[in-house]
């Protein structure tokens, strides 16, 4: 399985052509994202609700946050379940320097066995035993 991170999600939600004809050419059943990354986007369109000072980007704002709803109804979402919470404790009692997001995102993987799609190689590399590839290179 592959789980999709925050940037990849962007990315395909935003067309780079390297992610989406990968995205496209893996079986659905194959392709998930986490729950970490809808609180991530969910909270991002909501900033920017409440940020919009016009009538043009309120409306904008509301038009992106219901198309993220549609978007996260089209792909599985695993959940940080308790599995992903033991290895998260695991995780952070080695003290690796990761920020929380990223290394909730990490344990769910860890738990699932499946690989991260991410660009943060840098951090999400880390994370020992952390299967990780980057499909935004062509």
């Amino acid at each position: 399985m592959f789980i999709l991170d925050t940037d990849h999600i962007s990315l395909f939600q935003r067309n780079q052509p390297h992610v989406s004809a990968r995205v496209l050419a893996t079986p659905p059943l194959e392709l998930a994202t986490t729950i970490i990354t809808v609180e991530e986007q969910l909270r991002g369109r909501l900033s920017r609700v409440g940020q919009a000072k016009t009538d043009q980007a309120l409306v904008q704002a509301y038009h992106n946050l219901g198309a993220t709803v549609e978007f996260f109804q089209s792909i599985t979402v695993i959940n940080f379940d308790a599995a992903a919470q033991a290895v998260f404790n695991q995780l952070r009692a080695q003290k690796l320097r990761l920020g929380t997001q990223d290394l909730r995102i990490a344990a769910i993987a860890l738990s699932r066995q499946a690989t991260v799609v991410t660009r943060n190689q840098q951090d999400f590399g880390r994370v020992p035993k952390l299967v990780i590839e980057d499909w935004s290179v062509g």
